[in-house]
């Protein structure tokens, strides 16, 4: 993946589409199509955005071109050339290419490599990761007391963490541990990584079940919310988006239910769901909008009363 990276900076953008040949470096199963690649390579690939034409086995026209430009390396630039040092030899290739390898027309196309490159250079997609985020990735595995290892250590994570060969990813930050899920990147703890062994590390709030109140807390919402039109999906989504800040997200939608009228209610929530926007926090910012509207409207009417005049 390093690898890759660094072609990309040299080329200065991403194709849109990269052919593999198969390599267990990148693929594990052609699957009849549904390919099953390995698991550093699909998290990379997932990242960077591109996609995969995947050579078939034992098929020398799909890769003819690459292994031709790979000849064409070994049997010019590097026979009969002694290697001393990468540095050197790097040097030494880009000054090949500059005056031979790109620089000589070729002899199918007609074309010089160097000129149709800066032409196709302007369909390339921009590199979406930094070298930081190739960096190893590391999980634990989450055992049945909802708890992970980490240098000697055990730390706790939130109740019903734990499923059948679930995995977390950590890092290790000024000697704060942060543990996140390995796909949703969800902060699920932190801790300040001891430096003792053995010890169990705990926080009181990971062995409190918080379901049986958080629905009694949706289900008392939507009582108050029986009236508004949208409210139980509304209340659903937040409980799937906000993760543990589901009772933070409760708790202010309970305040605003006492703070704001219906009507602001009703225009604010329509709002937000019409516009997927599944948050307390912007279900309040809509509130405030509305019934400011609503009390300007009321200002200007104070300001200037309608009139109406009748015939006699």
């Amino acid at each position: 993946m390093t690898a890759l990276e660094e072609c990309f900076e040299y080329m200065g953008g991403m194709p849109a589409e990269l052919v593999f040949d198969q390599d267990r470096l990148v693929a594990v199963d052609e699957n009849y199509g549904d390919i099953v690649y390995t698991k550093e390579f699909e998290q990379f690939r997932r990242r960077m955005g591109f996609s995969v034409y995947l050579c078939r086995a034992a098929d020398p026209p799909s890769k003819g071109r690459v292994e031709a430009v790979v000849k064409y390396f070994k049997n010019n630039f590097a026979r009969h050339r002694k290697f001393m040092e990468p540095d050197l030899w790097n040097d030494d290739f880009l000054a090949w290419l500059a005056r031979t390898g790109n620089a000589r027309v070729h002899g199918t196309t007609k074309k010089i490599p160097a000129e149709v490159f800066q032409q196709e250079k302007l369909f390339l997609k921009p590199v979406p990761c930094t070298r930081k985020m190739l960096t190893p990735i590391l999980t634990r595995q989450v055992h049945k007391d909802n708890t992970i290892f980490y240098k000697g250590c055990r730390y706790t994570l939130p109740l019903g963490t734990f499923m059948p060969g679930r995995q977390v990813r950590l890092e290790e930050e000024n000697g704060i541990l942060k543990i996140f899920d390995e796909i949703d990147p969800e902060l699920l703890a932190e801790y300040p990584v001891s430096g003792e062994k053995g010890r169990l590390i705990r926080n009181s709030n990971h062995a409190r079940d918080y379901t049986d109140t958080l629905d009694v807390l949706q289900q008392k919402l939507l009582k108050q919310m029986q009236a508004l039109d949208g409210a139980e999906p509304f209340l659903r989504q937040i409980r799937h988006l906000k993760g543990r800040y589901v009772r933070d997200q409760f708790k202010l939608i309970e305040r605003l239910l006492k703070e704001f009228p219906a009507h602001a209610w009703q225009k604010a929530l329509t709002y937000c769901i019409t516009n997927s926007l599944y948050s307390a926090t912007e279900l309040k910012d809509a509130c405030r909008f509305f019934e400011g509207v609503r009390q300007q409207e009321i200002r200007e009417l104070e300001q200037n009363p309608r009139v109406s005049s009748s015939r006699l």
